[in-house]
């Protein structure tokens, strides 16, 4: 009997060190090592779902990366980050690279990811408005974005598309104290991310009336960001980067609504499963989420034209080469096999 049990114990202790000798391993057998990647988003939204998918099922795991992600609150202040050293990939509005380009600094920026290919606010009202028009906003108030932010940006050049008239948008709140600002009294619109936009919604303290995202169309509004010196020094972290994001942007569209939840309920404490839901087939009904996330070059014109119709670059400072602040070489490699 003692015999057995010494087999037995014997057998337990091979496995485990069997299991230990694969999970340090590569797919090749050889010793791999876990890369820490200071990662900084904007902020917190389910307009992100795919990067807290990816972290949620270990893709980026199974990459060989250990995320440590902050919220910034702003592209500006994720921008900084990646130029002071504080972090090595933002999720950042692509314009901060034509900002940060046009500095002639030390450090230049480049896209490598596009995340969203719309804008991923909703504009709310304070009153029930049954057959919304853009013309029921001439004369009113609407909480919006900080200037030279993409939603900011997006809003008002829907309100020039839509040829709207006197609209005062507000601009100097900071993103956390939007909503906040508007159930105190301030505003008769107010422009927000899901799930804050559903969860005042379903409070009874606003009513959805629009998708900036369907309103104004196709805009590259969120993408990974890296320095050109990091991307060239660690191309690898890169690739696998990207490979994870991906894998979670398509695990989205196959996954049951439980598991949804289950991914996402860990970024969202206190948001309840209806609302993640919601707020994911809300991104997903408008196309917010491309099957190939590549920054094109379409998408790259229309940002710039954005920039310039809203007075935050000159026509004559526009990129003239995108290659300059974009790569997408690590986008095209995916689901391609070595």
């Amino acid at each position: 009997m003692m015999k057995n049990k010494g087999r037995i114990a014997a057998l337990l202790l091979a496995a485990a060190l069997v299991a230990l000798t694969v999970s340090a391993c590569g797919k090749d057998g050889k010793k791999s090592e876990t890369k820490t990647v200071k990662f900084s988003e904007v902020i917190r939204s389910i307009f992100y779902a795919p990067h807290y998918v990816a972290m949620s099922q270990g893709f980026f795991e199974d990459e060989g990366l250990n995320v440590d992600m902050n919220t910034a609150q702003g592209s500006d202040k994720g921008a900084a980050a990646l130029i002071a050293g504080t972090a090595d990939i933002s999720l950042v509005g692509p314009e901060t690279t034509i900002y940060i380009f046009n500095q002639k600094g030390d450090k230049t920026l480049k896209v490598f990811h596009q995340l969203t290919a719309k804008d991923g606010s909703f504009l709310l009202s304070r009153e029930k408005l049954d057959d919304f028009k853009w013309s029921d906003l001439n004369g009113k108030t609407i909480l919006g974005w900080r200037p030279g932010s993409a939603p900011q940006m997006v809003m008002n050049s829907t309100l020039i598309q839509e040829g709207t008239d006197g609209v005062n948008v507000i601009t100097n709140i900071a993103s956390p104290a939007l909503a906040g600002a508007f159930t105190s009294g301030q505003g008769d619109f107010i422009q927000l991310f899901e799930p804050v936009a559903s969860t005042l919604v379903q409070e009874g303290k606003a009513h959805y009336v629009a998708s900036l995202g369907e309103a104004f169309g196709d805009f590259p509004e969120t993408s990974y960001v890296a320095t050109s010196d990091y991307i060239k020094n660690n191309p690898d972290v890169i690739q696998s980067f990207v490979n994870a994001v991906a894998k979670g942007a398509e695990w989205l569209n196959t996954a049951s609504d439980d598991e949804i939840a289950g991914a996402l309920s860990p970024f969202f404490e206190g948001t309840s499963k209806e609302l993640i839901l919601q707020s994911v087939n809300r991104y997903k009904d408008q196309g917010t989420w491309p099957t190939r996330p590549e920054l094109t070059q379409e998408q790259f014109d229309t940002l710039q034209n954005v920039l310039v119709e809203n007075g935050v670059l000159k026509d004559a400072e526009r990129v003239a080469n995108m290659n300059d602040i974009v790569d997408m070489s690590f986008v095209r490699k995916l689901g391609k096999t070595e």
